[in-house]
């Protein structure tokens, strides 16, 4: 299976956290410049959105991430543009089995990385 480059590069800000603590404290207070600075690219988060990075590693704890709630909407009928997607059968961008390159954990990178 191939990586994209996002799930990549996800993966070594994760490597990098493990390894380094100095790293991994810059990371979670200011994730933005701690990335930046690793990958020498400039972070694009969608306008209004911020970074926030937890520091998971507490092995004696359990940690629930609670996601946002759907939007309701008063109409659930699928736009034109829905439909087409769902009959031509787009596939997720996500491993199948979820992992890192190396089955290391979770692979869900939230930003995009472009080049300065």
């Amino acid at each position: 299976m191939e990586f994209t480059q996002e799930q990549k590069t996800y993966a070594e800000i994760v490597q990098k956290a493990w390894e380094d603590a100095e790293f991994k404290k810059e990371l979670v207070n200011d994730p933005v410049a701690a990335i930046e600075k690793l990958t020498g690219k400039k972070l694009n988060l969608p306008e209004g959105k911020k970074l926030v990075v937890r520091d998971q590693s507490d092995e004696s704890s359990v940690y629930v991430n609670i996601p946002a709630a759907p939007k309701k909407t008063a109409d659930a009928e699928l736009s034109e543009e829905q439909l087409e997607a769902v009959s031509g059968g787009v596939s997720s961008i996500w491993p199948l089995d979820d992992t890192f390159p190396g089955g290391t954990g979770p692979c869900f990178p939230p930003f995009i990385l472009t080049t300065i």
